[in-house]
């Protein structure tokens, strides 16, 4: 593709696919400029939609603009764009997470990061797009079926190739973990501001045309036996006809850790969780969060296994086999993206 054929269409086909990541609570809190001069796609913090009572130090705003800027990359690659890539090019500017310089191929590089340039990398990356559209958190219950180790290392090199580490839990750390998940999600419901935090995001589809957060079609059903490691976006709040059903007797969880704990891990945390996330799509293996122990300070730094765990633990992913769950909503591109000469 030549500097002549990057055209507005092509920037707004990039930065669809960049916000079709997931997002706490589905805040959607990136903003994208792009200056045809330069070539340049500028991904800036949107703070206006941070959340400040479950999120404080905008730790998991950074890691969803990590995730938007991994499609972003996917994107680029299945245009046959080189996304030189920079992140947080400006220290005086914390709201500019990252750069990406626009070039014609052959390879994708990451100047701020350990991933690969050149034509195996690019192609690793172009093989994720198709998973962008079919990615969605699912809020339902998976089958017992247990994930092939083949699958489970698959994901541990995606996490691994964006400079992140992934652990499957198991034995007495799972069930730490799951306990954790259990009393974060009794400190949320005691909490009245984070309730009404949640309570914000949540959109009941009767009375909102969602553009963002969690509607109540995807809040998916009741753990019959209350022990979903999914947050309730319903909260206290009853909804009709909503079922309540038995979900798997013993969840799958993975671990995801990076080796620091500053805003330029956790945006290498978001682009290892979305391409684990897109790798999973792509094997038929549907995703959900356990975000809410990581939202405590006193409950995050026990997660880490306490045998051998290393790293800051940057998410709590769900996985299994089951409903794919249905597409959320997305702002306008207008509403995001700004193209400047």
């Amino acid at each position: 593709m030549s500097a002549q054929t990057l055209t507005d269409a092509v920037v707004t086909e990039l930065v669809a696919d960049a916000t079709a990541a997931p997002s706490m609570h589905n805040a959607q809190p990136w903003l994208f400029r792009y200056g045809h001069r330069s070539r340049t796609l500028a991904l800036r913090a949107d703070f206006e939609r941070r959340i400040p009572e479950a999120d404080p130090t905008g730790r998991a705003l950074h890691v969803g603009c990590g995730a938007a800027l991994l499609n972003l990359r996917v994107s680029a690659a299945h245009h046959g764009l080189d996304a030189a890539t920079t992140l947080l090019p400006d220290p005086s500017d914390p709201v500019l997470l990252a750069s990406v310089r626009l070039d014609d191929g052959p390879g994708v590089r990451l100047d701020d990061g350990p991933d690969a340039s050149g034509g195996r990398a690019e192609e690793a990356l172009r093989a994720l797009h198709p998973a962008i559209a079919d990615r969605h958190t699912s809020r339902y219950p998976f089958d017992e079926q247990v994930i092939p180790d083949d699958v489970r290392a698959r994901l541990v090199r995606a996490a691994r190739a964006e400079g992140a580490g992934l652990v499957f839990l198991a034995g007495p750390h799972l069930e730490t973990v799951l306990g954790l998940i259990r009393d974060a999600e009794g400190y949320d419901r005691g909490d009245p501001a984070r309730e009404a935090e949640q309570e914000h995001w949540a959109r009941y589809t009767k009375t909102d045309a969602p553009v963002d957060g969690i509607p109540d079609y995807t809040f998916g059903p009741r753990d019959a036996a209350e022990r979903a490691t999914n947050r309730d976006f319903a909260g206290s709040v009853p909804v009709a006809g909503r079922a309540r059903v038995p979900f798997e007797h013993q969840p799958q969880l993975a671990l995801l850790s990076t080796g620091g704990d500053r805003p330029a891990d956790w945006l290498r945390a978001g682009q290892a969780l979305e391409r684990v996330l897109l790798t999973a799509t792509l094997d038929a293996v549907s995703t959900s969060f356990a975000t809410q122990p990581l939202e405590w300070p006193d409950l995050r730094w026990v997660l880490r296994d306490p045998v051998h765990g290393t790293g800051d633990p940057q998410m709590i992913i769900r996985l299994g086999y089951g409903p794919t769950g249905p597409r959320t909503p997305r702002r306008p591109l207008d509403r995001v993206l700004t193209i400047e000469p």
